[in-house]
């Protein structure tokens, strides 16, 4: 937890020895909160019921892609049939090569307990190997049940890949920066995705009224937007439900249009399939072909959202059922019918979908389209809410609110912020460039990048998660590299026709991200060497110098041991302290969740005339804080709980101890005190003792000792009636006046702004304003 010690060099004498036992890691504590946890296994019936609703959230961007794919690739027309039929090719083998193998059986494959996207498999790498760049890593945080690591031969690949990945911190920095990148090119892509599948489905009045403005287009997709956004509230859940028949039904009818098509028109657009008419297109076309890759590279977008969705939906339902069975034999169909119709009508590749639908169902096809364009922003906005909440919880975002939209999944949350931001940039890039095909080029620009992303991370997941063999690795590496690499030299070479649009997103985002992690790390590492030790504090006797007062004192901190400065700062400040002092440390895992029964973790500081305690309450980026938990509750029980427990074990051996862990503390998972956690302890905190046994009567006149459970609880209860404060520091960072410009634009006008407009601690944790008590500081950086 609280690595990264402060340097105080070879002169360690026995104060520092002292405070070392006083202030030892939890290592028993966690080892005895291992629960029987698991996680509970999908009925079939659930299963199905799941790969139904993944259609309307997941799917809807691929699935929609057939609306735009071949106007972007042909924007100036067809003019030979052979040119068709390359083209046909390759989004058939790029199809099978990127959503299909790379994703649906690999890259789905690497989800860290049902959890995807960038900073998912950047958790995977964090636990196995020590590439986070926030040091409070400790190895107590190995024994939680969901905390899933291998470990290595030394002499393996996996073993060398994992210490070239922590030998320096330039290498764990550009590890973060790259998921960075990833991360605000998926949150481009959920402001693009609405853009250009609504814009296009509304192009569809146009066909039958060629005559209409451009206007009216962009006014109904803008209309549309509103709608989607405005009905995010309502949770991926019923979301879901609402859109999944509308997605079936959508592809049922493309792939039905598309088998039409190609009896209908021209059956021979089947030998696009042999994948030597890919060599004969980049052949014939030459410059133009390789330009054209980047309206190909849409047939592919949406792919990304499968991963970043994944928390919504098992792999299950996603991969054996969803895709292979539905959504793959349809986009063929469909892509396929459509090349048979530009063959024989090349001069309406424009709008080629709706043309080639047959008349009797044109304006039914049409509503349904429009719907389903709405459901393909679905996946994205649902993607980047997902993404959004993994970044806050991992340090990379500021605090920001999220409500949890379903009862029985606890991944499809909602971000109220995050949504309005989302919706306003879609309308700006609607309203500002009204052309498809430009859009389309910063579409692709944004879904390449994040697929390139994808790859490297995949590098060490297989070296070091799965431990595969390296050739395996490479050929996984290769086939992926040469398939992207292609699109995305195409697509930067149209950053200046609206390539540059999530470059900028991207960037903006990525300033956000940086700066508030930065920032994070400073004021981490700062703490680190301001903290005061424990030797002292305890040198100052039961009563810490102070007038005692009933009740109970919450100190917050990021640190897992040792004490806050803010602690230090208040108690030199004032001259009173509560009876009970507990020193709360909230702590975020790279693991999913942490089950509720190991999420508290509590130990005494100290003898018990001192009344301290520390209590690590730790949680995983899936895990919220929802309005019906009561956290100071949850606080007291797991500190009344403790208690119990440490006066059960007082008098047991060690065999004794052993047992009644194997009978007891499996139901009723608990800490034990620090006192037994090392035989030398016990003898080194008595001469912190003996400086207050002047003071032992009037320590008993007000009631601050307790030799029995029974009064400790008692005695713990009435400090609760008295009153309990939460006691939060309030830090201020600012840049040194010594430091380059660009530190103090970051420090100072960045990073303020971002901790003025967040939310605070105090109302993630509902702690009540009356018993909020904000202790100032500042930190230079």
């Amino acid at each position: 937890m609280a690595s990264g010690p402060v340097n105080e060099g070879t002169n360690r004498g026995s104060m520092w020895e002292l405070d070392q036992n006083l202030d030892q890691p939890m290592d028993e504590e966690a080892g005895r909160l291992r629960s029987m946890y698991r996680e509970k296994k999908s009925s079939a019936i659930l299963v199905m019921r799941l790969a139904f609703q993944s259609l309307g959230v997941v799917f809807g961007d691929l699935g929609t892609s057939p609306l735009y794919v071949f106007y972007n690739t042909f924007p100036h027309g067809v003019e030979d049939a052979e040119d068709v039929i390359g083209a046909l090719s390759l989004i058939i083998y790029s199809l099978t090569l990127i959503p299909l193998l790379k994703y649906v059986f690999v890259v789905l494959r690497a989800n860290d307990n049902g959890q995807g996207g960038t900073f998912a498999l950047y958790s995977l790498l964090c636990r196995h190997a020590r590439v986070s760049t926030i040091p409070n890593q400790h190895r107590t945080d190995e024994q939680l049940t969901t905390y899933s690591r291998h470990t290595y031969d030394e002499s393996s690949l996996a073993a060398t890949v994992k210490r070239w990945l922590e030998s320096h911190a330039y290498k764990k920095n550009a590890l973060l920066i790259l998921v960075l990148i990833g991360t605000c090119m998926a949150i481009g892509d959920g402001i693009l995705t609405p853009v250009i599948s609504v814009l296009s489905a509304s192009g569809g009045i146009k066909v039958n009224h060629p005559k209409m403005s451009n206007d009216v287009v962009v006014l109904v997709a803008v209309v549309i937007l509103i709608g989607l956004f405005s009905l995010q509230h309502c949770g991926t859940d019923k979301v879901g439900w609402l859109f999944a028949p509308i997605v079936l039904l959508w592809f049922l009818l493309i792939g039905a249009i598309g088998a039409l098509n190609i009896w209908k028109y021209d059956s021979s657009v089947l030998k696009a399939f042999y994948p030597i008419y890919i060599y004969r297109y980049f052949r014939r076309r030459k410059r133009d072909s390789w330009i054209s890759l980047g309206g190909i590279l849409l047939s592919i977008t949406g792919t990304e959202a499968l991963f970043a969705d994944l928390c919504h939906f098992p792999v299950l339902a996603i991969q054996q059922i969803s895709f292979t069975l539905i959504v793959f034999p349809c986009l063929l169909l469909a892509y396929t019918g459509q090349a048979a119709y530009i063959i024989h009508h090349n001069g309406h590749v424009s709008d080629a979908f709706y043309r080639s639908i047959p008349d009797g169902v044109y304006w039914p096809m049409f509503i349904v389209a429009t719907a389903a364009a709405i459901v393909a922003s679905q996946a994205t906005i649902s993607a980047t809410f997902s993404i959004i909440k993994q970044a806050h919880a991992l340090g990379c975002f500021p605090r920001v609110k999220v409500v949890h939209t379903s009862k029985n999944f606890l991944g499809q949350i909602y971000i109220p912020d995050i949504n309005w931001v989302l919706m306003i940039l879609c309308i700006a890039v609607t309203v500002g460039f009204k052309n498809q095909s430009q859009i389309g080029n910063a579409y692709g620009t944004a879904v390449v990048i994040v697929m390139v992303v994808t790859t490297f991370l995949m590098i060490p997941i297989m070296l070091l998660v799965w431990r595969s063999h390296w050739i395996l690795v490479s050929i996984f590496t290769t086939l992926s590299l040469s398939v992207e690499l292609p699109y995305l030299s195409a697509v930067l070479f149209k950053i200046d026709q609206g390539g540059w649009v999530p470059l900028v997103i991207a960037a903006a985002f990525l300033v956000v991200m940086y700066v508030w992690h930065y920032c994070t790390v400073k004021r981490y590492e700062l703490e680190v060497h301001s903290r005061v030790s424990m030797a002292w504090m305890l040198g100052l006797g039961p009563s810490l110098g102070l007038v005692r007062v009933p009740g109970i004192g919450f100190v917050y901190t990021e640190l897992a041991s040792g004490v806050p400065h803010i602690f230090s700062h208040f108690i030199t400040n004032l001259p009173a302290i509560h009876s009970v002092v507990v020193f709360i440390c909230i702590k975020y895992l790279p693991v999913y969740t942490v089950p509720l029964e190991e999420r508290f973790l509590v130990k005494r500081i100290g003898p018990k005339s001192f009344h301290m305690f520390r209590c690590v309450t730790r949680y995983g980026y899936k895990d919220l804080h929802k309005k019906d938990d009561d956290f100071e509750k949850m606080l007291f029980d797991s500190l009344s709980l403790f208690v119990r427990l440490e006066s059960m074990m007082e008098g047991y051996s060690d065999s004794d101890e052993n047992s009644l862990q194997a009978t007891q503390v499996t139901d009723k998972p608990i800490a034990l005190t620090a006192a037994r956690e090392n035989g030398n302890c016990h003898h080194l905190i008595v001469p912190a003792q003996s400086p207050c046994r002047g003071n032992n009567s009037i320590v008993r006149s007000s009631g601050q000792t307790s030799n029995t459970t029974s009064d400790e609880l008692e005695f713990l209860n009435r400090c609760k009636e008295a009153g309990v404060v939460h006691i939060l520091g309030n830090t201020i960072v600012r840049a040194r006046r010594n430091s380059g410009i660009v530190n103090k634009i970051a420090v100072d006008y960045i990073y303020a702004f971002l901790r003025r407009v967040c939310r605070e601690n105090s109302v993630i944790f509902n702690v009540p304003h009356e018993s909020l008590l904000n202790v100032g500081q500042m930190f230079y950086v």
